[in-house]
């Protein structure tokens, strides 16, 4: 961790960090397919190589975040495993296998004049990265990037500082196999707040994008404080809907594996409806599932009378991403009712119906506005790499240029071409 005495000096060490991406930047956009996938295969390989280095430095951040008595959830979130690495470099390693979106023609058209026009990927430029907890982040965020054609700076939590600079060590070390700037992938170096500060303030203009990840608090500052472009989601408030048509057994499993797989997870389910004309045969089982899994149960009144081994659930659960083994489960009448409050209270993040009924699948999928919809599989889907995008940056819950998982494609921007043969305007 590099020391730092006053907010004058990180605010220059972060605007030269500014304008080394920038100039990294440039020569990274027309960088050939073949180099940049090089440097993620070699990225991917000194993960593998590391994997002792990384983890040493794993310990000393969940050592003192068991010092800090930091929440079970967060010190998941923080955790580093050899199944976890090799996780990692099998994502850098999916990102270097898919195709390069620099320089794809996205349409193509000619005008009756005989002009010939192409939309054409690009990339956006200087990406910043600010994330809590997951040292992960730092090998996704940097790999997605790169094979996107975009320096970035990344800004991981105090918590997990040291994990980062060992994941980043290997990055820069595959940008150097490819004979690409290590300026292309910079983590600031200090823990200081200061320096997500000068980031906000855009970096003298060198940042074209910054994408939050982490908790509310974090979104939030950046949402009211950023001077560039945002792609953030402000929370998971995920929702499972049991239909009166859904197969119960099948439900029992998503239900399960959706809430409690990884409960600190964006994607982990935090409300659970169940269609009422299933009360009978479904709500029991299912609860009695979820119990057996560890998981605390918030009921309305309604669920009270048949589980009465619950808290009683408050306005507070149906807004509430415990992020945590608990769960708000309430009773509604069919598949309007569940889409009425869905809609009232979701972030609009990942929502899953189980049913076999197409028309209540037709109309959950029709009505509900969430960037990510899904029938009959878990919530924990919900995730760039599930999605065969090699990894993500994070799920993106806006309406502007990037929504759902934030992958490669999403990384970039576009240009026009325009070919004429000698035409003028009249």
């Amino acid at each position: 961790m590099l020391k730092v005495h006053d907010n004058g000096e990180i605010a220059r060490l972060m605007r030269d960090m500014g304008r080394r991406a920038r100039a990294a930047a440039r020569p990274l956009a027309t960088a050939p397919s073949v180099t940049k996938r090089k440097a993620l295969k070699a990225m991917g390989d000194a993960l593998l190589a590391n994997e002792q280095a990384i983890l040493a430095a794993n310990a000393i951040d969940m050592e003192k975040a068991a010092e800090a008595k930091l929440a079970a959830s967060f010190v998941d979130r923080l955790k580093l495993t050899p199944e976890r690495i090799r996780a990692m470099a099998d994502g850098v390693r999916e990102i270097a296998a898919l195709p390069d979106p620099v320089g794809q023609v996205i349409a193509a058209w000619e005008r009756p004049n005989g002009l010939k026009i192409e939309r054409v990927r690009t990339p956006l430029g200087v990406i910043g990265v600010i994330f809590e907890s997951r040292p992960n982040v730092t090998a996704d965020a940097g790999a997605l990037c790169l094979a996107a054609g975009n320096a970035v700076i990344l800004r991981g939590g105090s918590d997990s500082l040291n994990s980062s600079a060992a994941i980043h060590a290997c990055l820069v070390k595959g940008l150097e196999a490819a004979g690409l700037p290590a300026d292309a992938i910079q983590l600031v170096p200090v823990a200081d707040r200061a320096a997500v500060g000068e980031m906000l303030k855009g970096l003298d203009g060198n940042l074209d994008v910054i994408v939050p990840r982490g908790g509310r608090s974090l979104v939030e500052r950046v949402q009211t404080e950023a001077r560039v472009p945002v792609f953030a989601h402000l929370e998971g408030i995920v929702h499972v809907y049991v239909d009166k048509s859904a197969d119960l057994e099948m439900a029992k499993r998503l239900v399960v594996n959706a809430k409690m797989r990884r409960t600190g997870i964006c994607g982990a389910a935090e409300t659970l409806l169940i269609d009422r004309a299933a009360a009978a045969t479904h709500l029991v089982p299912i609860l009695t599932a979820l119990r057996e899994a560890g998981c605390e149960i918030h009921a309305d009144e309604e669920v009270m009378k048949a589980w009465s081994d619950a808290v009683p659930a408050t306005d507070e659960d149906w807004v509430t991403e415990y992020l945590d083994a608990v769960i708000a489960v309430k009773l509604v009448d069919g598949v309007g009712e569940a889409i009425d409050h869905i809609e009232t209270y979701s972030s609009h993040h990942t929502e899953a119906i189980i049913a076999e009924d197409e028309e209540a699948v037709a109309r959950f999928f029709s009505e509900i506005d969430s960037a990510i919809l899904l029938h009959n599989a878990s919530t924990q889907f919900a995730d760039g790499g599930e999605f065969g995008m090699g990894a993500e940056i994070g799920i993106a819950t806006g309406k502007m240029h990037a929504r759902g998982p934030v992958g490669v494609e999403q990384l970039t921007s576009f240009k026009y071409r325009v070919r004429g043969s000698g035409q003028v305007r009249a």
